[in-house]
């Protein structure tokens, strides 16, 4: 479990096949701090296992499904990444929730800066939408972020300027893949009410 409060923005030594897999390699520092081998990092929004540390950093490993679900691999050496270690007991929960199971990837499509601010639209896949509300929240690579407005298939946040200089989102260009994870609470609201609802629907017909 993670907060979506990123740490530290390491850079990607290689992201590279490995075996039926890939192998991503990350230096950083800040994160390394009473990391040790099987601990769970997010990066860029995705919970990863650490198989390997060294001084400069860590090695992990990515599954087919990781890869075909996030967009981890668009990763180029060199490339920054947003880092957070796992929640702790005594971790301050400054963002929401995040399990670092991504639902999907979006796109971002515009970008506008309004004084120190700046807006933020991704697209998504239009299924994704009704757990995406305004003011709630959403993870874009790992960030979690309140959603200012929403549409059938897009939505925007904005972010102040101390988040812009603490994360990759405002150096991503228009129409690069994010990752997203929606609020995992409306998933499961979805999943208790909706027999209910079949049930309910049921019984007006009959």
């Amino acid at each position: 479990m993670f907060t979506g409060i990123v740490e530290e923005i390491g850079h990607v030594r290689h992201c590279r096949a490995q075996g039926d897999g890939f192998s991503l390699a990350v230096d950083c520092h800040a994160v390394l701090e009473g990391t040790a081998l099987g601990d769970s990092i997010s990066v860029n929004g995705v919970c990863l296992t650490v198989t390997a540390l060294d001084d400069a950093g860590f090695v992990t490993g990515l599954a087919p499904e990781t890869l075909q679900r996030t967009a981890l691999s668009t990763l180029a050496d060199g490339g920054r990444v947003n880092l957070e270690r796992s929640v702790t007991p005594t971790t301050r929960m400054g963002g929401h929730f995040v399990q670092g199971h991504v639902d999907g990837t979006g796109s971002i499509v515009e970008r506008r800066a309004d004084a120190d601010a700046l807006w933020i639209t991704v697209q998504v896949d239009p299924g994704l939408m009704r757990y995406i509300v305004t003011k709630g929240y959403v993870s874009i690579d790992g960030t979690s972020l309140t959603v200012v407005n929403v549409g059938a298939d897009r939505f925007d946040v904005t972010l102040v300027a101390y988040t812009q200089a603490h994360v990759t989102l405002p150096q991503r260009p228009i129409g690069a893949a994010v990752n997203i994870e929606v609020d995992v609470v409306g998933k499961y609201v979805e999943r208790m009410v909706t027999p209910h609802l079949d049930v309910a629907a049921a019984g007006e017909k009959g």
